[in-house]
């Protein structure tokens, strides 16, 4: 099989049945072979009626309990056929017929690639930045505080952000960078033996970050592939100006909880791969 596409989900049936009805579309008349999963955290019952009803096609794996981004698209991938996998939230919907393809074909023929992701759009037709520069840990710590808009914080999350690529115009070509936001990206089955799957010690965030960086120290490029779009309806829980606010939020806590497990394992060395 050439293709498998997973689908991570939680609790939102009408925007996965949104996800699935454009992958479909998308990969109508395309001469290879696919196919789609679904992994499923904390499965309520309009879910899985759902599935069985308009998608019993698709492979559909439910957990009872929130297991986390990637313990669930571990799952998947243990149970995905095809040669190369694009991993999407289900909040993902193709911008156009065949974006699939192209990043298939692209990924066919450039085989130093390991990871590739699309270009995001908001839902309001605004682009969404889904590249990035490797985390230090005075970025998570200016996102964090009202000292990012310090002058230093401004500087240090400007280079995170790849302002100073970004200001110079959009970008139109294939563009190496640090890491990718795991909410669009593919990858082949062969490297992903070579790398491993998601380390599940994160629950939630940091988890794309450490993924796209084993890539990189496995010889492997991380791209962004603006030559095709896709929307997002990306929701940014997690973002706090205060140290009150990130204290007292939950997806803030989660973030730095991640954003700790990541600098233990990796170091605090500071590394750039990307543009």
């Amino acid at each position: 099989m050439k293709l498998s596409i997973i689908v991570n989900h939680y609790r939102t049936p009408e925007v996965l049945r949104n996800c699935l009805n454009s992958v479909k579309e998308d990969l109508k008349d395309v001469a290879f072979e696919w196919e789609l999963i679904v992994t499923d955290s904390a499965t309520i019952e309009q879910t899985e009626q759902m599935m069985a009803d308009e998608f019993s096609d698709v492979l559909f794996l439910p957990a009872k309990e929130n297991i986390g981004f990637g313990k669930s698209i571990n799952i998947a991938l243990k149970k995905a056929k095809g040669d190369y996998l694009f991993i999407i939230n289900a909040d993902i919907v193709m911008d156009e017929k065949g974006v699939i393809g192209k990043m298939l074909d692209y990924m066919i023929e450039h085989k130093e690639v390991g990871m590739l992701g699309p270009k995001l759009w908001n839902i309001n037709n605004t682009w969404q930045q889904s590249c990035f520069r490797f985390y230090t840990p005075m970025t998570v710590f200016y996102r964090r505080t009202f000292l990012g808009k310090t002058s230093f914080g401004k500087k240090n999350l400007d280079y995170f952000l790849m302002k100073d690529v970004l200001d110079k115009g959009e970008i139109t070509e294939p563009t190496p960078v640090d890491w990718l936001m795991g909410s669009a990206m593919m990858i082949r089955k062969s490297d992903l033996e070579k790398v491993g799957g998601f380390d599940e010690r994160y629950f939630m965030y940091f988890e794309d970050v450490d993924w796209a960086r084993r890539f990189w120290e496995n010889g492997l490029k991380v791209v962004y592939f603006p030559k095709v779009t896709m929307y997002h309806h990306h929701f940014q829980s997690s973002k706090k100006s205060s140290l009150w606010q990130s204290a007292f939020n939950k997806y803030s806590r989660i973030h730095v909880q991640s954003a700790i497990k990541y600098f233990k394992k990796f170091g605090l060395k500071k590394v750039k791969y990307g543009v």
